[in-house]
């Protein structure tokens, strides 16, 4: 019999290759194969059992023929639910581990803003003496919409800073690391409240543009928008028109409909805008390989793997 196949996937060649190494494969019966191009791809998964990949290209799972298992190297995971999974095929996601990465992004770019780190650094280039005083970051809002393991470790770090917490979530619930929860239909009441929104929702149907014209205009015209989920939560257009007509503050975005972003996209040049090419909550091999290590063992002994993707939540 012929060993069974687990493919590792990544478009970066050195990423794919890191990724391999921390594969602690079976003794017997497996083998492994690494491949970082879509055309390599479709040859090997239609005799993978187990894909281990960041980002896939999801019409290759229709030659999948033997395959049991994927698990994705990041936590999103909307393409392959786009394209639809195989019968039989368990989807699993990174988890536990972006959130820490994440938290420190959030409050660092809330930290820009208030210590006026754009001021000072201007005001060095002209070699001016230009004493300003910072702002306070503690005693604002933070407005934390999606209370997922990222969000709920961001609210953590907030209120850790003596920054309050309001959240909002599918269900509303009560969590003990934010001061109240409203459900998504109420949203642009928690929105009104905020100084600071920061957005960790999953990207599926119910999310798309959750923030467009209307979630913007409930915001404070003081208010910062900072997107560490999906581009498209955001309605992109509805963001450019908020921010030309500085109803908002200003946004820092690290994720956009169009990856990589445009260079004629307006966001580009707007100077209350913040891009960062989706680097918030970085995959590395060292986090990911015992997330997948684990599931391995798992998988091997017939037991529940770890972070199964419900499709009909999106996450």
């Amino acid at each position: 019999m012929s060993a069974r196949l687990i493919l590792v996937y990544h478009a970066d060649p050195r990423q794919a290759r890191a990724y391999a190494r921390g594969v602690r494969l079976p003794r017997r019966g497996f083998r492994l194969a690494v491949c970082f191009t879509p055309a390599r791809a479709r040859a090997l998964v239609a005799e993978a059992e187990v894909v281990y990949a960041w980002n896939l290209p999801a019409h290759l799972l229709r030659g999948a023929r033997r395959l049991k298992w994927i698990q994705q190297m990041g936590a999103g995971v909307e393409r392959y639910l786009a394209a639809g999974l195989p019968p039989g095929v368990t989807l699993t996601r990174a988890a536990g581990i972006f959130g820490p990465w994440m938290a420190e992004y959030t409050v660092a770019w809330c930290l820009y803003v208030t210590q006026r780190m754009a001021a000072f650094r201007a005001a060095q280039g002209r070699r001016r003496w230009r004493p300003e005083d910072p702002r306070p970051l503690r005693g604002t809002t933070l407005c934390v919409v999606g209370l997922g393991d990222i969000g709920r470790t961001i609210a953590r770090t907030a209120r850790a800073l003596g920054m309050a917490v309001v959240g909002v979530s599918r269900s509303g619930r009560s969590r003990p690391e934010v001061d109240q929860v409203y459900p998504a239909a109420a949203r642009r009441r928690a929105l009104r409240r905020a100084d600071w929104v920061v957005l960790t929702v999953p990207l599926h149907p119910g999310t798309r543009h959750l923030i467009g014209a209307r979630e913007l205009a409930a915001m404070k015209p003081t208010a910062h928008l900072i997107n560490v989920a999906r581009g498209a939560v955001v309605d992109e257009r509805a963001l450019v028109a908020a921010l030309r007509a500085r109803r908002i503050a200003g946004a820092v975005l690290d994720v956009f409909e169009r990856e990589p972003l445009p260079p004629r996209h307006p966001f580009w040049g707007l100077e209350q805008v913040v891009v960062t090419p989706h680097v918030s909550g970085p995959s590395t091999p060292d986090e990911i390989a015992p997330i997948f290590n684990d599931n391995l063992r798992r998988y091997l002994a017939g037991r529940p793997l770890r972070h199964v993707v419900d499709p009909r939540r999106g996450y």
